[in-house]
């Protein structure tokens, strides 16, 4: 018996578009003859979307959702080729869908999330089916799951115009509190992060090597080479510090009120209540590979 390699089977699915499983039992009915286990596919209606898979798809939607309680959050990107698409009632159904499956699921790996049973089939088969329906490539292109599990809660906020862009953000709190009471504030920073795009949540997470190639690119500006070496320290120490303000949310002014930074804004000293962020998700449709998208 010919064996069949996940690669064999992942080549299958990009050119057919099908499910990972139907395209493994067509390879095998082949005895592994990709191109025979191709026909087969067609000749099932499986390969309804062949060459779809190919096109671009840059358009589309970033979908959220949080729990009841506020404890649990989803956070998906799922891309389209046309922007009349992403409008499609078909389209949004089928992003709702996919980020319920998320927040039900706790998944934040795409491979694992396109395994997850749906009905009779998985999702990677309603994916197959909504790409024979609506006639244009739908990739899942990330998706995120955040959890707190202690006294705070998680905030979403989604940009209006479209869906483009999207954050989720975990609070932590210094004493137990009722998510409800602090849900708008979450879903405010939420926002923040989508207007300002923080790289850090702290200085505590930037590395090293970051800090130093900072300092590196100061000391070497035109401005400072004739200065004394104490005082070219003290400026360059002076802009880096600058540098990482502007891209650590805590640090960040706040953007419903830039008199505040985001860590002011966090501390209720009236209620005796401290905020903190624990962790964020910020999704840009269409963002490049290797761009900051979560952290």
């Amino acid at each position: 018996m010919v064996e069949i390699s996940a690669s064999m089977v992942k080549d299958l699915r990009e050119k057919s578009g099908a499910a990972m499983m139907d395209c493994k039992k067509a390879l095998v009915e082949s005895q592994g003859d990709f191109e025979k286990a191709f026909e087969l596919l067609r000749q099932k209606g499986i390969a309804a979307a062949t060459k779809k898979a190919t096109r671009s798809a840059s358009e589309g939607l970033v979908v959220g959702k949080v729990s009841e309680d506020g404890k649990r959050a989803a956070l998906i990107e799922v891309n389209c080729e046309t922007d009349f698409v992403a409008r499609n009632e078909q389209f949004q159904a089928f992003t709702q869908k996919l980020v319920d499956i998320v927040l039900n699921n706790k998944v934040s790996d795409v491979e694992a999330l396109l395994k997850q049973k749906n009905g009779s089939g998985t999702v990677a088969d309603l994916l197959t089916e909504n790409i024979a329906t609506i006639g244009e490539n739908l990739v899942i292109r990330r998706a995120s799951y955040l959890e707190n599990t202690g006294n705070g809660c998680i905030g979403l906020y989604v940009h209006a115009l479209g869906g483009k862009m999207g954050a989720l953000v975990s609070l932590s709190s210094n004493k137990e509190v009722n998510p409800a009471d602090v849900s708008a504030l979450a879903r405010d920073i939420a926002m923040h992060v989508v207007s300002a795009k923080p790289q850090f949540i702290d200085r505590s997470q930037i590395p090293a090597e970051i800090v130093e190639n900072e300092r590196r690119i100061e000391s070497g500006k035109e401005d400072l080479a004739k200065k004394p070496a104490e005082i070219r320290e003290k400026i360059v120490t002076g802009r880096v510090d600058k540098i990482f303000a502007e891209r650590c949310l805590v640090e960040q002014p706040f953007v419903k009120d830039p008199s505040q930074n985001v860590g002011q804004v966090l501390t209720l000293k009236d209620k005796g209540l401290e905020l903190k962020p624990v962790a964020y998700t910020l999704f840009i449709l269409g963002e490049a590979d290797g761009e900051p998208a979560a952290n």
